[in-house]
């Protein structure tokens, strides 16, 4: 009796586990049935009652017209009850884009094989040679210091040539004159300018992200294509797009400048158009832009469209001479020079051949918005700000090599090591998340859950490194001026954290959001299907999503008692990373679960709970981003000495995730729930640490040597050359310092001899030193000289700039630069 009964409820377990089909748990509870009556364990009278009783319940889950009208029918008017209201913008919000690998980690049993068989991201010839090229040249045209205190935008000479090498047109197909750019290749030309100069990157990332160019790819009619996109493509058109509002700056939905539909005399006819009232702020290139792209609320009370009073959100496209356009103030973003200012108009009439896909899209611009968006969050701030965290790696990485301080690098020192570590872990998870997320745009996904993923943790994480590299580097980063690579990134970190959806809303609302309705296999289904009236499919859904919440249950249930160790891990997959696999399917299991008992305890509330709403998508994320790691890990072909970043990213990811599950038991609004979650899915806890000191050293130790570990964490950087900026000096030195430090191996025996002296901290008296150990025999010619370069470019390395004391701040701090500075750089002063 007893294995009869055991038998019964492994298998139950074993089909809850797999999420069975409910013929097949009719077969198995008849032929357990049929069992327990021919083996004797039950009378036939026994068996007869079981019988019917299985019957009836099997019956009616499994005869559909049956079990809608008595179960989902009711539970459909339940559901309406409960789930969240969503206006027409919101709905369009989490309909925007589509799903890809973030629904595989919100669906508890993600698919590994799909994750590595996505192709890496690649360059044809084509675009390498551009970024080797064009992208350079640009780079060497414009560097932080000069756009801001100098030109206060970039030079003359650095707009002239990005225009006519189709730096503003590179998502614009061939056809139309454009480069016709993969995202990839997108992504590596603004992360590369953003290595040199973070107005480049703005002024060429915006008209190929969020702007007229795509949305007139995408949504314009023939005639506005043929028109601007080859004038855009030439950079004869700067265009901006005019969405945030005053009063409407997160909340861009409920923007109040209205336009009302009207006729209008106009060229000689009577027009219908709009009647445009606006007040813009923050519009990125608005100062210097040719073509205004402008988000309005329509409204049509006289019906000249149609019945519908309030088409909403509309699009439309103006040349900046349109008569009533108010444009050309700036604003001062924290020190960034990018051109950024208001725009306003007054009752400003515009045809409706204006409008962005002509008449039929008057309405349509939200889910326009949100699409585009979907695709542009993915590239522009997450390329911006890797580009701006290799800059810091790189240099400090560097310098932390060649400064001194008692008697050896600083870089060998564990407080400094710690900096190190974390610099380079989140330089290569966020490189991971950057490429990953242009790979999938690259396959035709418009991924806006994992767009969001990137560009909110991406920025957090940049502002760590920078943080972290001015900690390192003290007075040398704090101290303004030419020779200063990191001041302005320092100042300017606070800006990809409010734009394009701010960090906070986006990780409290728009990451678990549209995640738990859009990556979840079964809620919008529910959602739509309730609101419809449609009961078929609403039935279909209601089940999946029972079958699915008690398959998680079972999964939680088994790993949380194994520890995990039961989980399978791809074959394919490296065996030294199999435990990271193992661990997210694991917390992916945890997050379905999770977000489903929220979902049924906190219901239609649960948008209004930001807390729990943001460690939710917490954990989703650092899926996301330890899935990110280790597919680069594989594409880059398992390098064993990059292994030490991959150990770091992938258990910072872990520890985050585990520190998020935590938070979200001690937090969660239903203690009944966060009780069952700890039981079912964590009873012995849920083990995750940061990465120890050994791996935070070998981390450390990687990024301040040559070698290609190295090179790949930087990879795509511009060039630093000496004889272009001052900033190259301290990679100059960097290049030399293996041949010094052989050098000074090799003496140490005449060290401790007495011959010579130890090599001075000092490096102004190094060269004299060299001298001294010529003289002496032992070293050469050659090696002196190589003393002395490394010590003039390591000394440079190390001053930092000053200025006269009545230096003239309005005017700019570059009118009197020290002697540091390039020759281009004083004659553009003087």
């Amino acid at each position: 009796m007893l294995i009869w009964i055991c038998a019964a409820l492994g298998a139950g377990f074993i089909l809850t586990f797999h999420q069975a089909r409910m013929a097949l748990w009719a077969l198995l509870a008849g032929l357990w049935i049929l069992a327990g009556w021919k083996l004797g364990i039950v009378s036939s009278s026994t068996a007869g009652v079981m019988a019917a009783i299985a019957v009836p319940i099997l019956a009616l889950l499994m005869l559909r017209p049956l079990r809608r009208a008595l179960l989902s029918r009711p539970a459909m008017g339940a559901f309406r009850q409960i789930m969240p209201r969503m206006s027409a913008t919101e709905q369009a919000a989490v309909e925007a884009g589509n799903v890809w690998w973030d629904a595989e980690l919100f669906a508890g049993r993600p698919d590994w094989r799909r994750l590595l068989s996505t192709p890496s991201p690649s360059l044809t010839a084509e675009e390498q040679r551009f970024l080797d090229v064009e992208t350079e040249h640009l780079c060497d045209l414009a560097n932080d210091w000069e756009t801001t205190s100098v030109w206060q935008d970039l030079s003359p000479e650095a707009w002239a040539y990005a225009k006519d090498k189709g730096f503003l047109g590179m998502i614009v197909p061939k056809a139309y004159g454009g480069l016709g750019f993969s995202a990839y290749a997108h992504s590596q030309v603004i992360q590369k300018l953003s290595t040199r100069c973070s107005a480049a990157a703005v002024s060429v990332m915006v008209p190929n992200s969020l702007g007229p160019a795509e949305l007139l790819l995408h949504y314009g009619t023939e005639e506005q294509k043929d028109h601007y996109l080859p004038r855009l493509a030439r950079g004869e058109e700067i265009p901006c797009f005019a969405l945030t509002n005053p009063y409407a700056g997160s909340d861009a939905a409920a923007i109040t400048d209205t336009g009302v539909v009207c006729k209008q005399m106009w060229n000689g006819e009577e027009t219908l158009g709009f009647r445009i009232s606006w007040r813009k702020r923050y519009i990125t290139l608005a100062p210097v832009a040719t073509v205004l792209g402008l988000a309005f609320r329509a409204v049509d009370p006289d019906g000249l469209l149609g019945d519908e009073a309030e088409p909403g959100i509309t699009c439309v496209l103006i040349p900046r001479d349109h008569s009533g356009v108010n444009i050309g103030r700036r604003h001062w973003p924290l020190n960034a020079v990018f051109q950024n200012g208001p725009t306003t108009g007054d009752d400003v009439f515009v045809p409706m051949e204006m409008v962005i896909g002509g008449r039929a899209q008057v309405g349509g611009g939200w889910r326009m918005l949100m699409e585009c968006l979907a695709a542009g969050r993915a590239i522009s701030l997450p390329s911006s700000n890797v580009g701006m965290s290799k800059l810091a790696v790189g240099m400090v990485g560097a310098y932390v090599a060649i400064r001194r301080q008692f008697n050896q690098p600083i870089g060998a020192f564990e407080g400094v090591q710690e900096a190190l570590a974390r610099m380079a872990g989140h330089l290569y998870a966020t490189d991971a998340v950057r490429r990953l997320a242009a790979a999938a745009l690259d396959q035709g996904e418009k991924p806006s859950v994992v767009s969001a993923i990137a560009k909110y943790h991406v920025t957090e994480r940049a502002r760590i490194v920078i943080n972290d590299a001015m900690d390192v580097i003290g007075g040398k980063g704090v101290c303004m001026g030419p020779g200063n690579y990191l001041a302005r990134a320092y100042q300017q970190v606070p800006i990809a954290i409010t734009v394009e959806g701010a960090n906070i809303m986006t990780r409290t609302l728009i990451i678990y959001g549209q995640g738990a309705i859009r990556c979840h296999p079964y809620v919008l289904t529910l959602m739509r299907t309730a609101e419809a009236g449609e009961l078929k499919p609403f039935d279909a859904a209601l089940f999946g999503y029972v079958g699915f919440l008690f398959r998680n249950m079972a999964r939680a249930l088994t790993f949380g008692l194994t520890g995990g160790v039961l989980i399978g891990a791809p074959r394919d997959a490296a065996p030294q990373l199999k435990r990271y696999y193992r661990a997210a399917t694991r917390l992916s299991t945890l997050l379905a679960l999770a977000s489903d008992l929220s979902m049924a305890t906190v219901g239609g509330a649960l948008k209004r709970k930001g807390a729990l709403t943001g460690r939710l998508g917490d954990i989703l994320s650092q899926l996301f981003i330890l899935s990110s790691v280790l597919k680069r890990f594989e594409d880059e072909g398992r390098p064993a000495e990059d292994l030490p970043f991959v150990h770091w990213a992938a258990q910072d990811a872990l520890a985050r995730a585990g520190a998020a599950w935590r938070s979200l038991l001690a937090n969660h609004p239903s203690r009944g729930a966060a009780l069952f979650l700890k039981l079912i899915g964590a009873p012995f806890g849920l083990k995750t640490s940061e990465p120890d000191d050994r791996c935070a050293a070998a981390v450390a130790a990687l990024i301040q040597t040559h070698g290609p570990a190295r090179d790949r964490l930087i990879a795509g950087s511009w060039a630093a050359r000496v004889e272009v900026d001052p900033i190259a000096v301290t990679l100059a030195a960097f290049d030399l310092y293996p041949q010094v430090e052989a050098i000074e191996r090799r003496l140490k025996d005449a060290v401790r001899g007495g011959v010579i002296a130890r090599a001075p901290q000092n490096l102004t008296l190094l060269d004299d030193w060299a001298v001294e150990a010529q003289g002496k025999g032992l070293i050469t010619t050659q090696e002196r000289e190589l003393i002395g370069r490394f010590a003039a470019h390591a000394d440079q390395a190390i001053q930092v700039d000053d200025f006269a004391p009545d230096f003239d701040i309005a005017a700019g701090m570059a009118r009197r630069p020290t002697d540091t500075a390039p020759a281009r750089t004083k004659k553009r002063a003087a």
